[in-house]
């Protein structure tokens, strides 16, 4: 079976990278491949639960990351990434695994196919 790894390194507002990444994603598993989705930097942001985007012409990607979730992506935040950008665990979408660089970079490596955002 094809697996395709998404890396989401963008913040989720100010571009269109957050939601291509989910739509990827979202494609991907539509097409019974094996599909992850790795959060990393500012695409952390990305998993954070009450999204506030009253003032913005975005809408909530956090809705987009839950549907991934139900539909059976591995959705991963690293760790660092997380601390690095003031996330704590317990503020994210309930479902995302937490990994740390090296585990990140064994589900990069093992993949058919990344696509960087």
């Amino acid at each position: 079976m094809e697996n395709i790894c998404i890396v989401l390194r963008k913040p989720p507002y100010g571009t269109v990278s957050a939601s291509e990444a989910i739509r990827h994603a979202l494609g991907g598993v539509v097409e019974e491949m094996q599909t992850s989705l790795v959060l990393l930097d500012s695409g952390v942001h990305s998993a954070r639960v009450r999204q506030v985007t009253d003032e913005t012409e975005y809408q909530s990607v956090g809705e987009g990351i839950g549907d991934c979730i139900d539909m059976g992506v591995e959705v991963y935040a690293d760790k660092g990434s997380l601390s690095e950008q003031g996330i704590e665990p317990e503020d994210l979408i309930e479902g995302i695994k937490l990994l740390d660089g090296p585990e990140i970079d064994g589900i990069i490596r093992d993949s058919t196919t990344t696509m960087i955002f």
